[in-house]
Formats: structure tokens, C-alpha cells, sequence
């Protein structure tokens, strides 16, 4: 079942941000994961939330775990907590 990492995200340092950034879509093809949704533009219709927003679509649960804990992925991850304050779910697709 086709599986989504969602994260709402607060961009603290923007330099250092996107040296993490830049390396997210390449690493997530490689476990078979596409950006649906990465920044962009948004409008709140109800209540408030951060600055950015990501959609990553993987074949299953268990690519996008296998993504997210890769020795590739959480070699880059530090970076994104340094440079942000976030939170990440993994949500199956119906």
C-alpha cells in the first residue's frame, strides 16, 4: 500500500536548510520515494501552521522506513535538526 511522509516544517537557519534539502530527492528515488509537495507556495484555509510543508509518496510503509532510516538519511538528518523544528509522519494511502 502506497505510503506518505508528511512533514510541517519551520525553517530556522535557510542556508543550512537547504544544504540538507538538496540532497532529499535523490536519496528518496533510491528507495523509490517522489516529492509530491516540497515548499511552495500555501494558503492557510483554517487555523495556522509553519512555513513549509513536504509530501514524499513511497511504494509502501516500509520503503519510506527504510528511507528514513538509512544510514544515508540520518547521516544527512542533523542538518535538518539544526537548521529546523519539524514534525514528520509516515501515513499509509487508502
Amino acid at each position: 500500500m502506497t505510503a506518505y511522509i508528511i512533514a510541517r516544517i519551520e525553517v530556522t537557519d535557510p542556508e543550512e536548510y537547504a544544504v540538507y534539502a538538496g540532497q532529499t530527492v535523490a536519496l528518496a528515488e533510491e528507495f523509490g520515494g517522489r516529492f509530491l509537495v516540497k515548499g511552495g507556495p500555501q494558503a492557510f484555509v483554517e487555523g495556522e501552521g509553519p512555513g513549509r510543508h513536504v509530501v514524499v509518496e513511497f511504494p509502501s510503509r516500509v520503503a519510506a522506513e527504510r528511507w528514513y532510516n538509512s544510514p544515508e538519511y540520518q547521516r544527512i538528518l542533523p542538518v535538518a535538526l539544526r537548521a529546523s523544528t519539524r514534525d514528520l509522519v509516515i501515513v499509509e494511502g487508502v
